[in-house]
C-alpha cells in the first residue's frame, strides 16, 4: 500500500465523521506532519502519513515532541487499520 493511499482513506474517514484534513505545510519549518485533523466540537490533531514499515525521520520525530509538548496530539499512521483508532481517539480527547 502506498502512502497517497493511506492518506486518501484518512481524508475519507474524516470527512465521514463531518470533519476536515487540510494538507498542512509551514514554510522555513522542515519535518511537520502531513494533515491536520480537524473534527466536529473543536477536535483537533497532526497526523503523519507514513507507507508501511517506514518510520519518521530524526526531524519528524523532533517535530512530533515539540508539538506534544505544547499540548497537542500528533499521530503516524502506516496502515489503514490504525486510522479508525487514531479518529477516535482524537474525537474523545
Amino acid at each position: 500500500m502506498l502512502e497517497k493511499e493511506i492518506e486518501k482513506k484518512l481524508v475519507t474517514a474524516v470527512k465521514n465523521m463531518g470533519g476536515i484534513c487540510p494538507k498542512f505545510v509551514s514554510p522555513g519549518l522542515d519535518g511537520v506532519p502531513d494533515r491536520l485533523v480537524l473534527l466536529p466540537q473543536g477536535k483537533f490533531a497532526f497526523v503523519e502519513i507514513k507507507a508501511p514499515q517506514k518510520k519518521l525521520r530524526p526531524l519528524q520525530v523532533k517535530r512530533k515532541r515539540q508539538l506534544e509538548q505544547l499540548g497537542f496530539l500528533v499521530y503516524c499512521i502506516d496502515d489503514i487499520a490504525q486510522i479508525g483508532g487514531v479518529l477516535s481517539e482524537i474525537q474523545s480527547s
